[in-house]
């Protein structure tokens, strides 16, 4: 699975890069603003994406961006998940910062899984 890591502080997406190619994905980026994130995202299949970027505070709109129009799902990693309120409509988790390896590692596997599911239910035969 192709994992895009959308995040502005190196150190964090260097970390977030060694987790992912750890669980057996293949890691996208780090990418750190929106421009950035579009440009890859026909490339992913999941994103993990901060709320704050280079850019500004963009991750909302740029998940959203990412659900409707490339089908990706979203994971927000972020500082500050009660920004997100209930959620984002599509976006599949927030893990709040600091995080730990398993917590975004299982978050993939579900994603990978439901993904899985999801295609399996689409199939034509």
């Amino acid at each position: 699975m192709n994992v895009m890591i959308v995040e502005d502080e190196n150190f964090i997406a260097l970390e977030l890069e060694r987790i992912v190619q750890d669980a057996g994905h293949q890691a996208v980026g780090p990418v750190s603003t929106m421009e950035q994130a579009l440009a890859y995202a026909p490339r992913s299949d999941v994103a993990l994406v901060d709320l704050r970027l280079a850019d500004g505070l963009s991750g909302v709109q740029l998940a959203r961006r990412l659900i409707d129009r490339f089908g990706v799902d979203v994971i927000f990693v972020t500082g500050s998940p009660k920004s997100i309120g209930h959620g984002i409509e599509g976006a599949l988790d927030v893990i709040a910062k600091p995080f730990s390896a398993d917590q975004i590692a299982s978050a993939l596997t579900r994603a990978e899984a439901l993904r899985r599911d999801y295609a399996g239910r689409n199939a034509i035969f």
